[in-house]
């Protein structure tokens, strides 16, 4: 016989009913003892088959500590915990003075290594953890549920009963989110870690609230024009400083900041003000507190045994075992979890690098080749895979995004043709030759052309995210403003430039906070940004900048639209190393919705800089980095040009421009208006202007420079 919950399809929540096999037998007398009661029960037959074959996604609902009412009207607390290699296991907890003799578990007969207990009486809010005595040796200990909801606030390491009842009010967001987050949609990422994005005071654990700090984020996010934010991992960690990437808790948001209803919360008042929730994700490996996951029944349950697979050298914690059926089916459903209980709009999947690499980060006979002799994780890649199918398949208006650092194949590619089926992956090269090139004095930079213009021979292999992370900001790198050299100006003018590069360079954007208003510290997790640089005019500009790239972005086609399609990106000119100059249009599918972006990476103002285009009229400037209101020195071109029929850079048409210092000018060409004539007379066909004589070019220079560069001055 097998109790379930009946109620809601798929909760853990109502009375439990009874599920029997065959038909009932009534006793011949009423001297036979009464047939003893099976222990209730959430599991079928069915979820331990997926759950041993790896493919459960839901395990959330049946493991855990779960508040249900039996047949007889009782109402209690459903304990069941994967613990294979235990000889006992019990709940323990404030209920029973931690006795682990007051409710112990029973192992299922049909071994699946899962042990279930009945508590009555138990409410929400009570501390409780799982008592284990492995049978193969004298390990025993009080462990976390590695499904639990809701935990102590750190250091504190109890999971605590909850459950997650909450009234959501973003149906108008949830209805529409499959447009916004179309990899044809402009996807414009805020980066924040909660805790240090503002805080209540300067000293230590001054934290803001879930619910606090909902309507200041979401105000701001949306002043700034980001389409979403991106949290950097909100699951329940123990070491704060490890920014929750060693998370313990995969089915919790941390207690640090609120209940899970007040994270429920804050997600919910994100989508009510039109802004996509994206959280950050570690399935990749797991910290070595006692509490959590590591050596969880007295054996490797979910690491391996042997450490060249099992423990991280650089991070000093363990890594998953993904050819374990019952690890996948865990992680499955954690990130499931979030998508279905949380509303989030995509998971970015952290360190995936080091999951597809068995000779990650290790030397020469520090890790274990695959069956096949090589380095590919064969577990992993087939974990990712199944992963992402069933994301997809489930949540088809989502997003999965990798951050994988290496030039691994089809990352954002389908799996049916070879690929992992992440939707998008960071772009970490785009990244680190950018922020190279712009390190360099600009008197060198003619040296490093090629990394500048390096990322279009790649561009659209993948579906890239163009971040400026965290990562970048931390460990003595220095903020992204002080990365740059010269004096302020110039270094506010370069990271000006670098954001009107980034917002016009194709692939979707990712900005971490404290960068939108070029902060000048490096960031620190344990104070909040530097807000009291936001009176400045400087850094007032650089947010206004923030804002009109935002809009710009969003509002014009061309700029994203073909953000992942060759059709989107032509370049006029990537050879004028010697100026560091680069030249390109940006398209959509309408021929004539066309954008031609000038960046001008040195200080010296160029001046009847000719650009060949391929379209005749008036070319409207649309964004111009340098313009006073943010900060620039105000050099421009009046409000657009007109194109000159001059031939440059194999085109008929050109335009003769002011290119500002350090500076990125965006152009948007104007159609003109269409010739109405009256119906009653006959249409005609109106000329085009007659063409002006232009004598004949001299061909290209050998080394690649065109006719109308060398008109350009110096």
């Amino acid at each position: 016989m097998v109790f379930s919950a009946l109620s809601e399809p798929g909760t853990a929540t109502g009375k439990l009913r009874k599920k029997v096999m065959g038909a009932p037998q009534t006793p011949d007398s009423h001297d036979q003892p009464p047939e003893k009661k099976p222990a209730p029960s959430l599991f079928t037959d069915f979820d331990i088959y997926l759950f041993r074959q790896g493919s459960h996604f839901k395990l959330y609902e049946k493991f855990g500590a779960h508040r249900v009412t039996d047949n007889d009207g009782i109402s209690g607390v459903l304990f069941a915990v994967w613990a294979p290699n235990a000889a006992m296991v019990s709940a323990v907890g404030d209920f029973n003075r931690w006795d682990q003799e007051a409710h112990k578990l029973s192992v299922r007969p049909d071994g699946s290594g899962i042990w279930e207990g009945f508590v009555p009486g138990l409410e929400a809010g009570k501390l409780y953890k799982f008592h284990i005595e492995s049978k193969s040796n004298k390990y025993r200990a009080n462990r976390g549920d590695p499904y639990a909801f809701y935990w102590e606030k750190p250091p504190s390491t109890s999971p605590i009963i909850r459950d997650l009842s909450c009234e959501w009010h973003d149906d108008v967001w949830m209805k529409g989110r499959k447009t916004r987050n179309a990899l044809t949609s402009p996807l414009s990422i805020y980066e924040v870690h909660l805790g240090s994005w503002r805080r209540k005071g300067s000293g230590k654990d001054q934290w803001l609230s879930y619910r606090e700090i909902a309507p200041l984020l979401a105000g701001y996010v949306k002043e700034l024009k980001f389409t979403h934010v991106e949290f950097l991992p909100i699951m329940e960690h123990p070491f704060y400083g490890s920014w929750g990437y060693q998370t313990t808790g995969y089915f919790a948001p941390t207690s640090r900041y609120g209940t899970p209803q007040d994270f429920m919360y804050l997600v919910d008042y994100l989508h009510r003000n039109e802004i996509g929730v994206i959280l950050d994700w570690v399935p990749s490996h797991f910290p070595g507190d006692e509490h959590g996951l590591v050596y969880y029944d007295g054996t490797h349950l979910y690491e391996h045994a042997d450490p060249r697979e099992g423990f991280h050298p650089d991070w000093k914690s363990y890594i998953f075992n993904y050819g374990r059926s019952e690890v996948r089916s865990f992680l499955f459903s954690s990130a499931m979890f979030w998508f279905d209980k949380y509303h989030i709009d995509g998971l970015r999947v952290d360190a995936v690098a080091s999951m597809l690499y068995r000779d990650y980060s290790r030397a020469s006979g520090q890790w274990i080749p695959n069956k096949f002799g090589g380095r590919e994780n064969l577990e992993a890649i087939s974990f990712l895979k199944q992963l992402n199918e069933e994301v997809y398949k489930t949540f088809p208006d989502v997003q999965m995004i990798a951050e994988e650092s290496t030039a691994w194949p089809m990352v954002s590619k389908p799996t049916y043709i070879g690929g992992l089926g992440f939707g998008m992956k960071w772009n970490m090269g785009w990244m680190h030759d950018t922020l190279y090139y712009l390190g360099k004095d600009p008197i060198h930079r003619k040296y490093h052309h090629n990394e500048l213009t390096f990322s279009m021979l790649y561009a659209f292999s993948e579906n890239y995210v163009l971040p400026l992370s965290h990562d970048e900001v931390v460990h003595g790198k220095g903020s992204l403003v002080n990365k740059m050299p010269g004096d302020d100006w110039q270094r506010l003018a370069n990271l000006r430039l670098l954001f009107t590069y980034q917002f016009t360079h194709p692939g979707k954007k990712l900005l971490f906070m404290g960068g939108e208003f070029g902060q000048w510290r490096e960031w620190a997790h344990d104070g909040a940004l530097e807000w009291d640089l936001a009176p400045d005019d400087r850094h007032r500009g650089m947010r206004l900048l923030i804002h009109d790239l935002n809009s710009l972005y969003q509002t014009v086609p061309a700029l994203h639209e073909f953000d992942f399609d060759g059709r989107g990106f032509e370049w006029i000119d990537f050879k004028d190393w010697e100026h560091s100059v680069i030249t390109y249009l940006r398209k959509a599918s309408d021929p004539e919705e066309l954008v031609l972006v000038a960046c001008n990476f040195t200080p010296i103002p160029r001046y009847n800089y000719l650009v060949g285009v391929p379209l005749q009229g008036f070319w409207k400037e649309l964004l111009n980095s340098d313009a006073a209101v943010y900060g620039g020195s105000n050099i421009g071109n009046s409000g657009g040009v007109m194109t000159k029929n001059q031939p440059c850079f194999g085109r008929k048409q050109s335009l003769q421009l002011a290119l500002p210092p350090l500076s990125a000018i965006v152009f948007g060409y104007e159609k003109p208006p269409v010739q109405k004539t009256p119906e009653s007379s006959a249409r005609k066909e109106v000329p085009a202007p007659a063409e002006k004589h232009v004598p004949p070019q001299k061909k290209t220079p050998p080394d690649g420079g065109s006719a109308c560069l060398q008109k350009n001055p110096a």
